[in-house]
């Protein structure tokens, strides 16, 4: 029984760190990816930003955006 879970356990944390490796290709992939834009013009730090957002529910992105705006309406940034 012990052997057994002992097995698992091994087969859990390999596979773990195979998909970690996995993880690490795809930033590594995606990084490359943000230097690429930049070097035709577009700006990574707001190309970012727009991941974000759409990532987001509209109805959360539409709350943000006005939360966002009031904050700056009160800090006279508008």
């Amino acid at each position: 029984m012990a052997e057994a879970t002992d097995d698992r356990l091994r087969l859990l944390i390999e596979r773990i760190e195979r998909l970690e490796e996995e993880k690490k290709g795809i930033a590594d992939d995606i990084r490359d990816v943000y230097a690429e834009s930049k070097a035709v013009g577009y700006d990574p730090k707001i190309m970012r930003q727009v991941v974000r957002l759409r990532k987001m529910k509209p109805d959360d992105r539409s709350e943000q955006e006005t939360i966002l705006e009031t904050y700056k309406n009160a800090l006279g940034m508008a």
